[in-house]
């Protein structure tokens, strides 16, 4: 589910490979933890987080989690709480190579990501939650509001629209567009300058600085969890999400 390749200066690419769409489902988020934790055991000074060309993800596995009970949602979704906790309390930077569309669960990660780098294109991306009846948990509606701002936060998530790459980088929900081909490479220029400043300056530094997306973790219960998958039952919700669902068949 993960692809490890090994760049120049250290630099490990983790690779989601989940045909077809990389969506979100419990064994990504635990093959992307362990592949984060391998990478970082055998020395690696950087993470480039990429996907296939056209497509960093889907988002959630809505199909698949639809399948499970109210103990399961909860034990998925603490453990892409914990993927993301693990993403903002890194030691090493970390790079999104958004390597194409990247709704919902895959704008998330991005947030908590070091850098953001997209793909040139038709493209979209962003937090659509609100358009199938759930409401985004407070930690990442806090780290949307870090990367953007309140007030912009605020009208993303209440529209629930997928936007553009443009409208994207002029928001700074990414920190620049790259030609499709050239997304990963521009990831990996990213991370060389910052590995080529003073090591213990430069990962000092970025740990202060990133100290409060860390501390969104700190407390158990500002997660929300019971909240979030109260809200993922709610029958007019489900419909909603079976009803996504039975269109996704159609399309595809």
């Amino acid at each position: 589910m993960i692809t490890r390749k090994q760049h120049a200066d250290d630099i490990v690419e983790l690779c989601l490979d989940r045909p077809p769409v990389n969506a979100i489902n419990p064994d990504l988020v635990t093959a992307l933890m362990a592949a984060m934790d391998q990478a970082e055991s055998v020395g690696a000074r950087a993470l480039v987080l990429s996907g296939r060309p056209g497509l960093f993800s889907a988002g959630l596995d809505v199909p698949e989690l639809l399948t499970l009970d109210e103990a399961g949602m909860r034990n998925f979704w603490g453990s892409f709480f914990g993927l993301l906790a693990r993403l903002a309390s890194s030691p090493i930077p970390v790079v999104a190579a958004l390597t194409g569309h990247s709704p919902a669960g895959g704008t998330v990660l991005a947030l908590f990501a070091d850098y953001r780098v997209q793909a040139q294109g038709d493209f979209r991306l962003g937090l659509n939650e609100v358009q199938v009846g759930l409401v985004v948990p407070p930690i990442i509606h806090q780290a949307l509001v870090r990367l953007i701002g309140t007030y912009p936060a605020e009208r993303h998530l209440v529209a629930g629209q997928m936007i553009p790459v443009e409208e994207a980088l002029a928001i700074g929900l990414v920190d620049e567009l790259a030609a499709p081909d050239q997304v990963v490479e521009q990831a990996l220029a990213w991370s060389r300058q910052l590995l080529a400043k003073p090591a213990h300056a430069m990962l000092a530094t970025r740990k202060l600085c990133r100290a409060d997306l860390a501390s969104l973790f700190d407390d158990p219960e500002a997660l929300d969890l019971d909240a979030f998958v109260l809200g993922w039952f709610d029958p007019a919700t489900q419909a909603t999400l079976k009803a996504l669902v039975e269109r996704l068949k159609k399309a595809g």
